[in-house]
């Protein structure tokens, strides 16, 4: 296997779908629920979050073919989406409890997407997969999803854990350390992207 792209992918996807970050988010959403609501919300969220990058994984390029979208429009689109949540990040603008009013099932929207899933995850998990060639690739690129996923529910499970270990000012600290990471991450697929027009023109 190869462990440096599965660090990659580790690393990339934790910073994008951020689950220190989701707690605050979570508790918000589900405050008004029980927790063994909550905790039926949190496996929920998972099984659609798997199943949008899975399905994404796998078809994601054959959809765009069919659109005629080439993959480097889709990192430069992804790449400009990143760069605002990064800023709600760092500037603390959320919108969970505007979010809970608007959605009977928080575990599939906003949660599961575009909370989880959302078109950050999407994009980095096709790239990974476009630039995988080899068995051990594609084992590292899934067994990288599954570990940010299950990361993602261990979050949710133990939120409230988490967030009395933390405090309010260590979950905030960590919220915005992972959007200074995560609008760096983005400015780099832009210009990945931006390499790859060129490339393509010349």
């Amino acid at each position: 296997m190869d462990l440096q792209l599965l660090a990659s992918v580790i690393v990339t996807l934790f910073v994008i779908m951020d689950p220190p970050g989701t707690v605050p988010i979570f508790m918000s959403l589900t405050a008004q629920l029980s927790a063994k609501d909550r905790n039926r919300s949190a496996f929920q969220a998972l099984l659609v979050a798997t199943g949008v990058i899975v399905v994404f994984a796998i078809f994601g390029q054959s959809i765009l073919n069919y659109m005629h979208i080439s993959l480097a429009a889709l990192q430069g689109a992804g790449g400009l989406l990143l760069v605002l949540i990064a800023l709600q990040l760092l500037t603390g603008s959320t919108s969970g409890e505007e979010n809970a009013a608007k959605y009977k099932n928080v575990a599939f929207v906003p949660l599961g997407t575009p909370l989880m899933a959302g078109p950050g995850a999407i994009v980095a998990v096709m790239v990974f997969v476009q630039q995988s060639g080899e068995l051990s690739e594609y084992l590292a690129v899934g067994l990288g999803i599954a570990v940010v996923l299950a990361s993602l529910y261990l979050a949710m499970r133990f939120a409230g854990v988490v967030q009395r270990v933390l405090g309010e000012n260590g979950v905030e600290l960590v919220t915005r350390i992972a959007g200074l990471l995560l609008s760096a991450i983005a400015v780099q697929m832009i210009a990945d992207s931006v390499t790859a027009f060129v490339k393509g023109v010349a």
